[in-house]
This record gives C-alpha cells, sequence and structure tokens, in this order.
C-alpha cells in the first residue's frame, strides 16, 4: 500500500507559477499528475518513471509545466509556470507500481486526495 500526500496548491494569477508537492511512502515505478475541473473529466498531466527519471507530458502543458523527483524518489513536484486560467483545477498525485509510460487514469492504482490550484485572470 502506497500513500500519497500532496501539497502546494494556492491561487495565483495568470502568468504566475505554483508548485505542487506529492510524498509517497512506499514504492513506487511510476508517478503522476492529474487533475479535474469542476464538470469535465480527470485528465493526465504529466507522469514521471521514477527508478530512471525519464518525463512525459500531455500536449497542453508542453514548455509550461515541468515534473521532476528528489535524490531518494520519495517526493515528485510539478513546477508549473505561466499558468493559465483554464489550469484551474484538482490536482492529484497518482502512483503506480507496475506500469509507466501514459496518462490514463486506469493505469494508476494510488492516488492522493488532491489540491486546489485556482488561476485567476
Amino acid at each position: 500500500q502506497v500513500q500519497l500526500v500532496e501539497s502546494g496548491g494556492g491561487s495565483v494569477q495568470a502568468g504566475g507559477s505554483l508548485r505542487l508537492s506529492c510524498a509517497a511512502s512506499g514504492y513506487t515505478y511510476c508517478m503522476g499528475w492529474f487533475r479535474q475541473a469542476p464538470g469535465k473529466d480527470r485528465e493526465g498531466v504529466a507522469g514521471i518513471r521514477t527508478r530512471v527519471g525519464s518525463a512525459y507530458y500531455a500536449d497542453s502543458v508542453k514548455g509550461r509545466f515541468t515534473i521532476s523527483q528528489d535524490n531518494d524518489q520519495d517526493t515528485v513536484y510539478l513546477q508549473m509556470n505561466s499558468l493559465k486560467p483554464e489550469d484551474t483545477a484538482m490536482y492529484y498525485c497518482a502512483a503506480d507500481f507496475v506500469r509507466c509510460g501514459t496518462l490514463l487514469t486506469a493505469n494508476f492504482r494510488y492516488w492522493g486526495q488532491g489540491t486546489q490550484v485556482t488561476v485567476s485572470s
């Protein structure tokens, strides 16, 4: 069982930046960030293979968001720059210990409680 705890959400004006953190309590092979806006489906934002450090992104955030991990691979970060109002959502950290390489919610076994990000225009 892996527990995930997110932090770092908040409110910011368009063009600003935020950094989200996700601390994992156990072994992970893959960690990812997802988001869900009111009335919309949960969508993948970024993922990272924690044993290798290779990252991948949704097209909507490429060039603006960066996923990274700390040296002990227990914590991943999502640096969000040039934020837009359409980035407003609840952001969730997710993890799995088998598969990696996609941003499909079905491929992630463990989920955090979420942290709210609000971007005002």
